[in-house]
């Protein structure tokens, strides 16, 4: 339950909601969209990625000389996890045509493709099969499905959304492939909302002009990503699945190819070649390296080792100056900071307001506007609510829901996020949620084409990993639809290419090479790359850890 001090502006949020639920029940606009102008000027002024320190130039590898993220470049400017002459590149573990590094949507999708297309495959995944951010997602997926909706308006609103940086044939197929994705997705079993006339429910989201948002209720990812994960493990002849083992470097052959990975075992603690004729990258984006210190709605493995994996090896990366973060994350209760609060519940009817009960900004501006005008109010105007910890937030008037829609659409529409705040004593059919901004998603990422290719033979990639489909901002809905729609592609490239490719002699000389540029660069980092998991220990207790390491090896 909310605190006392917490009631005053509680009260405010109530008198105020006849009014704009007045507003909203004309069909009036609730508030003004913003024009460019104005989108460009609070970007420029509060949103994380124009901080001065938010960006550097990165001193070694294919976009040397580029600003890119500060945490990014810190992780690719880092030592391997392995010297290379401490292996036998002539002992191969595993033999595959197509190695699917990555355990969710993208490399199952992947892999499901890549088997129908013949090919033999390996997908080696971190933690669990499944344990990754397409998991999480829970607003829905666009597909331009309606009479009033067609793959080119969807075009329109995901460029116009991603600031025009895209690539305009990465978007192409994006949204040409859309609805094939849904029919596909509904033949494998997943069930997408529908109405009692068993036509399909489309919702809107930030940023986009006609409703084409499909969902299960509030855990689509969980339930596109079950469907996908159960379909790969019905396939164990085609499609081996190692668990646990996460990539700690590619490796290439003496003709310039990428010819698989380098595994380690997290429960054996030893390492396993992976020899493959096609290699694609899936393993999602970074949020657990908690870019400029925000909370983040990403799972525990989000840690960008694809990233440090492919760019070591000699790919490019596209558009790592821009970092989506989420306008709606909890605050508060803190046992919950960063959990996503799905775009959903805005596009159903909710408003975000101030601690005066203000509407502050049209609740469906693109992600990137919508944080920024969050952090404005809490900052510059000082109209947000405090946390008991210190935090700060707005509120999400989640009740003008059930009184738009009637009661009862939290709890069918939204059962996960009432569970989720029902278990804090909070009612979201009578209580607004407080949130503020969390780190969400990887815009950028590695270069590909509209078949998932790289820069390097036999290299694809796919979902959050990949860099171009969604420019420098991405619209709500877009990225279960990208995993989709370019895991299949990158399935199908690489099982063809996979049929013509005649490997050399395995080498990490690349591992090599990149450790002579750290030093010509007069590099001295004691840290190294993939980091593979979070580490949250304080650094404080690390201090006593090494001060009592030392002790015990003096003593």
């Amino acid at each position: 339950m909310y605190p006392d001090y917490m009631r005053e502006s509680l009260k405010k949020v109530e008198r105020t909601r006849p009014a704009r639920l007045k507003i909203a029940r004309s069909g009036e606009k609730i508030f003004p969209l913003m024009s460019a102008k104005e989108r460009e000027e609070v970007l420029k002024d509060f949103h994380p990625d124009y901080k001065p320190d938010s960006l550097r130039e990165i001193r070694v590898g294919a976009n040397k000389g580029e600003k890119i993220t500060s945490e990014v470049a810190n992780l690719l400017e880092s030592h391997s996890r392995i010297n290379p002459d401490d292996f036998d590149l002539s002992r191969i573990d595993y033999d595959t045509d197509v190695l699917v590094i990555g355990g969710g949507g993208a490399g199952a999708a992947a892999a499901l493709l890549a088997r129908e297309n013949g090919a033999r495959l390996i997908m080696a995944t971190k933690l669990r099969m499944g344990d990754a951010n397409s998991m999480m997602s829970q607003g829905g997926i666009q597909a331009a499905v309606n009479p009033n909706d067609s793959p080119l308006i969807h075009y329109l609103d995901a460029m116009g959304g991603g600031h025009f940086d895209s690539k305009p044939e990465l978007v192409r197929a994006l949204t040409r492939d859309a609805p094939g994705v849904i029919r596909w997705l509904e033949d494998l079993g997943v069930m997408f909302d529908r109405d009692p006339d068993g036509n399909m429910v489309t919702k809107l989201g930030g940023g986009t002009s006609r409703k084409r948002m499909h969902s299960a209720r509030d855990y689509t990812g969980a339930a596109i990503m079950r469907v996908l994960r159960d379909e790969v493990r019905n396939h164990p002849e085609d499609i081996q699945v190692i668990e646990f083992s996460p990539a700690v470097e590619l490796l290439m052959d003496d003709k310039g190819q990428v010819a698989g990975t380098l595994l380690y075992n997290l429960e054996t603690e030893e390492y396993e070649i992976v020899r493959a004729k096609s290699t694609i990258i899936a393993t999602g984006g970074y949020g657990r390296l908690h870019i400029k210190d925000f909370a983040t709605t990403n799972h525990y493995g989000a840690t960008a080792d694809g990233l440090v994996l492919g760019y070591r090896a000699g790919a490019n990366l596209l558009y790592m100056d821009a970092v989506q973060y989420h306008p709606t994350g909890a605050v508060y209760p803190e046992q919950i900071m960063g959990f996503l609060i799905t775009e959903k519940v805005r596009g159903l009817g909710g408003q975000p307001v101030n601690k005066h009960g203000q509407l502050f900004v049209f609740p469906l501006e693109p992600r990137d506007v919508e944080t920024a005008s969050f952090i404005r109010e809490c900052t510059e105007r000082d109209n947000g609510i405090k946390t008991p910890t210190g935090k700060v937030g707005v509120w999400l008037d989640s009740p003008l829901i059930e009184a738009i829609s009637g009661e009862g659409t939290i709890r069918r529409d939204l059962p996960a996020m009432y569970r989720q705040y029902d278990r804090f004593e909070i009612d979201i059919t009578r209580e607004p949620m407080l949130v503020f901004p969390t780190l969400h998603y990887q815009n950028g990422g590695l270069e590909i084409n509209d078949k998932c290719e790289t820069k390097l033979r036999g290299l694809y990639v796919a979902g959050e990993a990949s860099g171009g489909v969604h420019g420098r901002n991405r619209l709500m809905g877009n990225s279960v639809l990208d995993y989709n729609v370019f895991g299949r592609r990158a399935g199908i490239r690489a099982a063809v290419a996979a049929r013509k490719v005649k490997l050399g002699k395995l080498t990490l000389d690349h591992v090599r090479r990149y450790e002579k540029a750290l030093k010509e660069a007069g590099i001295r980092t004691s840290r190294i790359s993939p980091i593979l998991l979070p580490d949250y220990t304080r650094p404080e207790t690390k201090s006593r850890q090494l001060t009592a390491h030392y002790e015990g090896t003096l003593r």
